[in-house]
């Protein structure tokens, strides 16, 4: 038996993306640049594919790039904000110190390479940050603040209209990467005042490789990749026609399904979240309503959180102590310490992402797999058995 608890990191792709994905490995292969009629038959179902994914996020299918994934996107995002500051003498960008490492790299480049200063506000205990944070953090020479809409190790969902809101008054571009919200919140370019938004179709069943780049029609993006002249001059290189089917396809359905899957998962979420409270010593990382869906993410105090993914690994579930980009590193998470866990705590935690494909049953079987695995490390953990008997101070 596998029980898969780590949608975070990627979701297993639905039959109507690999079903729409087929016919264009085989039989409709052609090259969307290509002027013959076997190539424009690429071309229209590419763009047929842009205006079903416009649809999905209240855009117009012009202000859509096809990009690599997410990370692709949030560098095209940063650097072409960033850009078109410079050039009006604009060098500072606002963002937080939770973010995805795409998005912290990025401006950490800029910072030493660009001569561009960052401001990265602090996360609140409960992973939110507030309108009023962004709106005292901004400045005359601000040129972009980037804000992610719901965070990759917590779940933790940021008031993306209300900081939106802010930016567009004090006529700042605003930038989301929401490569964890699309397909399982609601997104709507418009309502919610976002001028870039970044998106990766392995979130929510689609396939890996493909994602892309909104900005708002006016915003003038510069391409990371030099070449041809496809997407409108945006990214050079083939088009994976494919994959974008596929994403399309994926997108389609996830937002036909969002408020059923939502109750559904949260439901499920909310039994998983009590279950792993009752573990002593335990805390759960993150708001417990403002949230993502389908996740649960705690500290244990006295293990660590590599020994606790064997264990259930043994058990057959399939989990993680973080994101999944930055799983081969030793160091505690950037985002539990952003949200003030101590470097002993935030080495003890436990993300589990659930889907609508999730039963009951496996999530009690989850909560006994991890209470088991809990209470067999802390049985042979010489700290533990120190907090236990007082040598040392519980922290939580």
């Amino acid at each position: 038996m596998m029980i898969y608890a780590d949608n975070a990191a990627t979701t297993k792709m639905s039959p109507a993306a690999v079903s729409a994905m087929l016919p264009y490995m085989s039989e409709l292969y052609g090259n969307p640049s290509s002027l013959y009629a076997f190539g424009q038959r690429a071309k229209k179902a590419l763009e047929d594919a842009r205006g079903r994914i416009a649809g999905c996020l209240g855009c117009d299918p012009r202000e859509l790039t096809f990009t690599s994934g997410g990370s692709e996107a949030d560098n095209q995002a940063i650097r072409s904000a960033a850009k078109l500051g410079a050039r009006k003498g604009k060098r500072h960008i606002v963002s937080t110190a939770f973010e995805h490492h795409a998005v912290l790299h990025t401006l950490k480049s800029l910072e030493r390479e660009e001569d561009f200063a960052i401001t990265l506000l602090d996360v609140h205990e409960n992973g939110l940050v507030t309108p009023e944070q962004v709106k005292k953090a901004i400045r005359p020479d601000t040129c972009l603040v980037t804000v992610m809409y719901a965070n990759n190790e917590i779940g933790t969902v940021q008031p993306i209209a209300e900081i939106g809101a802010v930016c567009r008054d004090m006529e700042v571009l605003f930038h989301t990467d929401a490569v964890q919200a699309a397909g399982h919140l609601p997104i709507n370019v418009q309502v919610q005042n976002i001028d870039l938004l970044s998106i990766s179709a392995h979130k929510f069943h689609g396939p890996k490789g493909i994602g892309a780049l909104y900005a708002r029609r006016g915003v003038a993006l510069c391409s990371l990749i030099e070449g041809g002249s496809q997407e409108r001059g945006l990214r050079a290189g083939t088009e994976n026609i494919p994959a974008v089917m596929g994403m399309a396809a994926a997108l389609e359905e996830a937002c036909g399904q969002l408020e059923e899957n939502a109750v559904k998962v949260s439901a499920l979420r909310d039994k998983l979240i009590a279950g792993l409270s009752e573990i002593p010593h335990s805390v759960l990382n993150g708001d417990p309503v403002k949230r993502l869906p389908g996740n649960a993410n705690f500290c244990f105090e006295g293990i660590e959180g590599e020994s606790l993914l064997l264990l259930l690994d043994d058990k057959g579930i399939c989990a993680s102590s973080g994101s999944a980009c930055t799983s081969g590193s030793l160091d505690p998470s950037h985002v539990l310490l952003a949200i003030g866990r101590p470097h002993e705590i935030a080495h003890g935690s436990l993300r589990l992402t659930i889907n609508e494909e999730t039963t009951e049953a496996e999530v009690g079987y989850l909560m006994e797999a991890v209470r088991d695995a809990v209470s067999r490390l802390r049985s042979m953990s010489p700290v533990w058995r120190d907090l236990e008997g007082g040598k040392l101070p519980h922290i939580i």
